[in-house]
């Protein structure tokens, strides 16, 4: 059977699998001076857009931790075509306005003239130095979470000490067969790649869902980053991934205790502000033309995330 390419040719293997370039940038900011990247209110801009998971992660994150005053954030237009994320509706009809960037791909060229991946979001720029700091979602929520603790009151305990060996493993798990799995799901190139992401992806959700079953988040009564870093991919299954990335086997709302979950992560206070799911919409139906050729935005579907969840009787 030949092999399709997927949207991004050099992260198809030989057998049609998409694999997912790694990040470039993964200095740290550090509230100690260790590293070159100190913590200091305004020094840092995050370039983000509501439309990506990954960058929806860290969106999160700075919202919990209060830190809108001090990590200002930049948000690309949702629509990204060959020129990369871009700022201004059109797409690079306006400047940012830190560093009059009209696309991201600029800052990139500034911090690395011979970089020639793909240009991602989210990313963390140093104001100070003109370079990235990081365009790694994990460690960005990481930094957020108690880089900046100076400059907040808020203590969240999203990785709890005694649970991290357990912690790095479940999401380890989870990135390769959920958050990056509908991706391999999406833009697999041929049947035996699609079949196995889709097989990994229902597989870890049908033992999330278990995991549930008498917990109220996946580590148990508290909510982790391990939450966070799914929530991002579960908001989205249902209107995209199920139809754009045929992950329709199962919807999200289907399940017994994935479903409330889900619901009782987006009531949380402050997240629901964070979905756009128009603009999600938007990126994935008009940016993957090779999924969605015409680049028409389906109407639907019709979901209900705040209906009662009932999980506040777990812990």
């Amino acid at each position: 059977m030949s092999s399709l390419s997927a949207q991004f040719p050099r992260e198809t293997d030989q057998q049609g699998s998409f694999v997912r370039q790694p990040s470039r940038f993964l200095d740290r900011v550090c509230p100690h001076g260790t590293t070159n990247y100190s913590a200091e209110a305004g020094r840092y801009v995050l370039y983000v857009s509501y439309a990506c998971p990954w960058a929806h992660r860290v969106i999160l994150t700075r919202h919990l931790k209060r830190l809108e005053d001090v990590v200002p954030m930049v948000v690309v237009n949702p629509y990204r075509d060959e020129r990369g994320w871009g700022f201004g509706d059109p797409v690079g009809s306006e400047t940012e306005p830190y560093e009059g960037f009209r696309f991201l791909a600029e800052a990139y060229a500034i911090a690395d003239p011979a970089y020639n991946g793909r240009v991602t979001v989210p990313t963390m720029w140093d104001l100070q130095t003109r370079t990235i700091v990081c365009n790694e979602s994990a460690l960005m929520m990481r930094m957020l979470d108690t880089g900046f603790d100076a400059f907040t009151d808020v203590r969240l305990d999203l990785r709890p000490e005694s649970q991290i060996p357990e912690l790095d493993a479940l999401e380890g798990r989870i990135y390769d067969a959920v958050n990056d799995g509908v991706y391999r799901c999406g833009f697999a190139g041929t049947q035996e790649a699609y079949d196995e992401a889709v097989a990994a992806l229902f597989g870890m959700l049908d033992e999330l869902d278990e995991r549930l079953v008498t917990r109220r988040y996946l580590m148990g009564s508290a909510i982790t980053e391990a939450d966070w870093r799914l929530f991002t991919t579960l908001i989205r299954f249902d209107p995209i991934y199920v139809g754009h990335f045929k992950t329709n086997l199962r919807r999200i709302a289907d399940y017994a205790n994935l479903g409330p979950y889900l619901r009782d992560l987006y009531q949380q206070p402050g997240i629901a502000e964070t979905v756009r799911v128009d603009e999600i919409k938007i990126h994935y139906y008009t940016t993957h033309r090779q999924l969605n050729p015409s680049g028409v935005i389906p109407a639907g579907p019709v979901l209900d995330w705040d209906a009662p969840h009932d999980r506040e009787r777990l812990v």
